[in-house]
């Protein structure tokens, strides 16, 4: 095993970590900001009033994503242990 290829395991690990939260992320940022847009043209400052659509946006999108990622972790899993009799002591 060298230093590259933990590297290079590494890099993979934080790049599917990436892709995997970019859409909940997202969706998160788009409510927020939509709503503090709302708040902000109404003059209403009730913290709930951000907070339950916002837990709301990122459950569906979780709900709605959930095949997508466990395909990708699955992958990624699966290329990891494809990998692992290549290693020399």
């Amino acid at each position: 095993m060298t230093d590259t290829f933990v590297t290079q395991i590494a890099r993979e690990a934080l790049m599917t970590t990436l892709i995997l939260s970019l859409p909940t992320l997202a969706v998160s940022l788009l409510v927020g900001l939509v709503i503090s847009i709302l708040q902000a043209t109404t003059q209403v400052q009730e913290q709930s009033l951000t907070f339950v659509p916002k837990i709301i946006a990122v459950f569906l999108t979780l709900a709605i994503t959930a095949p997508w990622m466990i395909r990708l972790m699955t992958t990624f899993t699966m290329q990891l242990f494809n990998r692992l009799p290549t290693l020399t002591g």
